[in-house]
């Protein structure tokens, strides 16, 4: 099976409530589907999110980028289960959506799922986290409420804001004390102010905190100061950064997305070095899917074994562009059936949310 064409569509998705955290504000997720078409026929999806609150390329760039790819080294490929090694010259958002779409090749020409080719011997549904934005605390509380009655029991806050420890207090009288809450700060706050601020959150019962500080330096230091424990995010984007943050003693744990660390090889990579769960990037049905593909091969083990993954964005977005596509049922993340990613493109919607 060879690769004979590539298309790379940019379009985004509209979030039913604007989303809102510490760096920022979006209406909307930008992102590029991914189609590489084969001389067999199959075709293998990828997808890669504009990252735009993290300073990443707009989803028009990344397509020029991945079509810049496409006519040095991708049409032409042999689809084989070891892809080769295309994605050293790409940003990781752009890697992570070529590894993604070859890897759904590799599956479909197997005729196996995703995770099995990855070398799961089962799929579990995968436990996920609610998405609370930035807000008034009454606001945050409400929204902990809605998650909470649709079966969701774990939650982050997205603070770093004017009134943070009003919403974690406000959202555990919400949601009562057997509730998990985790903070994530997107490396605002100074070292001194993330060792405040966490100090005063330590008392309502923080499962963890994620990137409470800029950078791993500085997370090393809130980490000797707080009981809650550290997961990295922005400062963790490789495995050779899992290594010094281990080194440092930054961080107890790390949340990978694979649009922020280049695809699932990089991420299964920094999970050979910390104890990492997947969080969303705001993805698109495709990359939520490879996620849970993923999450089926990553190591477990105590005290982690049990967190709650950042997978459950989809139902942040007032569209999708998929008629098959992973299915949440409570706090469960339910992969879809079929070979490959099992996604299958709803092309109506797919033009309507075209940029």
């Amino acid at each position: 099976m060879k690769v004979t064409a590539v298309e790379a569509v940019p379009y985004a998705l509209p979030f039913r409530e604007p989303y809102v955290t510490a760096r920022g504000r979006l209406e909307r997720r930008e992102m590029v589907l991914l189609r590489l078409r084969t001389d067999e026929g199959p075709e293998g999806l990828g997808e890669a999110v504009a990252m735009s609150l993290r300073g990443s390329s707009d989803a028009a760039s990344l397509a020029r980028e991945i079509l810049d790819l496409a006519e040095a080294r991708l049409v032409g490929l042999e689809v084989r289960p070891d892809p080769p090694p295309l994605v050293d010259a790409l940003s990781p958002a752009a890697s992570a959506a070529v590894e993604i779409a070859l890897l759904d090749l590799v599956a479909k020409a197997a005729e196996v799922p995703l995770w099995r080719a990855l070398g799961a011997a089962e799929a579990e549904p995968v436990t996920c986290n609610a998405t609370l934005v930035a807000g008034p605390p009454a606001a945050v509380a409400a929204d902990a409420e809605r998650w909470a009655s649709r079966g969701f029991e774990t939650f982050k806050l997205k603070v770093g804001v004017p009134g943070d420890v009003g919403q974690v207090e406000a959202v555990r009288d919400a949601v009562g004390p057997l509730a998990r809450l985790r903070v994530d700060a997107n490396g605002v706050w100074t070292p001194e102010d993330a060792v405040l601020r966490l100090t005063a959150m330590e008392r309502h019962g923080v499962e963890l905190a994620e990137q409470p500080a800029a950078d791993l330096e500085d997370l090393a230091a809130v980490r000797n100061q707080t009981a809650i424990p550290i997961a990295a995010d922005e400062s963790v984007n490789s495995p050779d950064d899992a290594r010094h943050a281990t080194e440092l003693g930054a961080c107890q744990l790390a949340t990978v997305k694979l649009a922020k660390v280049g695809g699932p090889t990089a991420a299964r990579e920094i999970a050979e070095e910390l104890p990492v769960y997947l969080s969303s990037a705001l993805d698109g049905p495709v990359g939520i899917a490879a996620a849970a593909h993923v999450a089926q091969v990553l190591p477990s083990a105590a005290p982690w074994s049990m967190l709650a993954h950042g997978l459950a964005t989809q139902l942040l977005f007032a569209d999708t562009i998929a008629v098959a596509q992973c299915d949440l049922r409570a706090d469960l993340l339910h992969l879809p059936s079929g070979p490959g990613l099992g996604i299958v493109i709803d092309e109506p919607a797919l033009e309507r949310n075209r940029i």
